[in-house]
């Protein structure tokens, strides 16, 4: 047995650049602005930069990903969040959304509902850091040190039923702060989900923070969700409401265009999206396109999930 084997997710140190964050003039500035537009929206805005005191460890697992960290000022501000709009520039907009007070349903098969302000559920949960890629439908990905704790510890919380099969995961509803949530022709509110073999597998993290800090709005303050090894749609923001059921959601992208982003979602670059391919991807902050791995990289953690599944589309969506 080897007890001291590499991931498959983590390349060559000879390919690796030294891991770091960095901002130059330019991005520092950028920056700046970026925390002032923020701190325009109030305390929760504000809050929402504070960094962890102490910071939460780094579980040493999940220590480098394998490339560098993207810098902070191009994650903060590069982000799909259709609720504040349908581009990229989301960051200025989504300072409206207040994260504090917060709280966050867990219902549906479960011995007790209830319903808990957020910083009880943090009270209740121990966090730690874990640096983790992040690969977009889109073709483009990047790196991320979230701070969060396990969704598997949530299912253990939360005290599901012997008949619960899914995790569904609902984002906020409020049109009068989020604009793109007056576009009906979406399904809102936002909603995602996963089988309950994915949600206790020791991978998917509910991100409470990244970058030593609380989560900017933008990124999905103050609770979201993230699955490395899935397309980044599957990631749901500012979640509301976790519900255990026996029925297989309906995601808000499966929703509105099954066809291209299914319920499965896992990366793999030998099925192409219907209108673009999947086989490379762009890192964000560089100018490398690199080949997307399967499940990216995190096969050896997932792939057991989906025996059965290897070949066709049914690994994809």
């Amino acid at each position: 047995m080897h007890y001291i084997r590499r991931p498959d997710w983590a390349l060559p140190e000879r390919t690796v650049t030294p891991e770091h964050v960095f901002f130059n003039r330019r991005a520092f500035l950028g920056g700046l602005a970026g925390a002032a537009a923020l701190g325009l929206a109030g305390r929760s805005a504000r809050a929402a930069l504070a960094p962890f005191d102490p910071r939460p460890p780094l579980n040493p697992a999940f220590a480098n990903a394998g490339r560098d960290i993207t810098d902070e000022a191009i994650n903060s501000r590069y982000n799909n969040f259709y609720e504040f709009g349908s581009s990229k520039a989301i960051s200025e907009s989504a300072a409206r959304l207040v994260t504090d007070p917060w709280s966050v349903s867990i219902d549906g098969m479960v011995e007790k509902p209830r319903k808990l302000a957020f910083e009880d559920l943090l009270k209740a949960m121990p966090l730690e850091e874990r640096i983790y890629r992040h690969r977009c439908v889109e073709a483009w990905s990047m790196v991320v040190p979230w701070i969060g704790f396990p969704l598997a510890r949530l299912v253990e919380f939360a005290q599901p039923l012997s008949g619960a099969r899914f995790v569904r995961f609902e984002t906020f509803h409020d049109p009068e702060i989020a604009p793109g949530q007056r576009q009906h022709w979406y399904p809102w509110p936002y909603v995602e989900g996963v089988s309950i073999e994915e949600a206790t597998n020791p991978l998917p993290l509910m991100v409470v923070g990244a970058y030593g800090k609380h989560l900017y709005n933008s990124m999905g303050a103050p609770l979201r969700l993230h699955l490395p090894w899935k397309y980044g749609f599957k990631s749901i923001k500012s979640i509301v409401r976790i519900s255990f059921t026996d029925k297989r959601p309906v995601g808000f992208w499966e929703e509105l265009q099954g066809s291209e982003y299914g319920f499965w979602a896992n990366v793999n670059p030998d099925v192409p999206h219907p209108r673009w391919s999947q086989a490379s991807e762009r890192v964000l902050g560089t100018d490398e396109r690199i080949p997307t791995q399967i499940y990216n990289g995190y096969g050896a953690q997932v792939a057991e999930l989906y025996k059965g599944q290897e070949s066709g589309r049914t690994i994809w969506y």
